[in-house]
């Protein structure tokens, strides 16, 4: 009789039970695994980036407050990315260098010199972060919020090309992660487009009067 490898979960979550084949305590780790963290911590600043400018650009209270939720959740998951990577002595960021660097503090990396290439699905160009910078009021709300679903959506495309990746997202804590950005993410998408359906032309003439 083959013995059983039974992987511990994450905190509050169940343990995992690996085929016999497993070599060792811990699946192999993938290199689309790391990619997929040291990517996520990208796509994630840019989401707290966003959210930081909600107090200064619009007075709208159920935006600050849906602002402030995806600010902190974000924030908490950029940190466990940055564990992760550190307890299995990967690099926080795809590059060592200072481009990199500044990816991972949220930057925008296509002011750099390759950073184009290195816009993760779903991210905001250059040019809609300007516009969102410049709008306030409702112009900001609506700018946001269709924003912030393309990047959610880009987050799910992430989630979704991870597993669907050969050998990659057997790794137990990152397996609960991503089903978890997944969930979160496409809840709120809902939220956010009933936001947006709330928002008719007729409403935003009303509030400019």
């Amino acid at each position: 009789m083959k013995p059983v490898v039974v992987q511990p979960g994450a905190p509050g979550k169940p343990t995992k039970t690996l085929p016999p084949s497993t070599k060792g305590t811990l699946p192999p780790l993938s290199q689309a695994d790391v990619e997929f963290m040291q990517e996520m911590i990208m796509h994630h600043a840019q989401a707290v980036e966003m959210t930081a400018l909600i107090a200064s650009h619009t007075e709208n209270k159920e935006l600050r407050t849906l602002g402030a939720r995806i600010s902190r959740s974000q924030s908490d998951e950029i940190k466990f990315m940055q564990r992760w990577l550190a307890a299995r002595g990967e690099p926080i960021s795809m590059s060592s260098s200072s481009t990199g660097m500044a990816a991972t503090h949220g930057m925008n990396m296509s002011n750099r010199s390759h950073g184009a290439a290195h816009l993760m699905p779903g991210m905001l160009t250059p040019e809609q972060m300007e516009a969102l910078r410049k709008a306030n009021a409702t112009e900001f709300d609506r700018l946001f919020l269709t924003g912030m679903v393309q990047h959610h959506n880009g987050a799910l495309t992430m989630v979704k090309n991870l597993f669907d990746t050969a050998g990659a997202g057997q790794d137990a804590e990152l397996f609960n992660f991503a089903t978890d950005v997944d969930t979160g993410q496409r809840a709120e998408i809902r939220i956010m487009e009933g936001m947006l359906e709330k928002k008719s032309p007729e409403e935003t003439n009303e509030e400019k009067r």
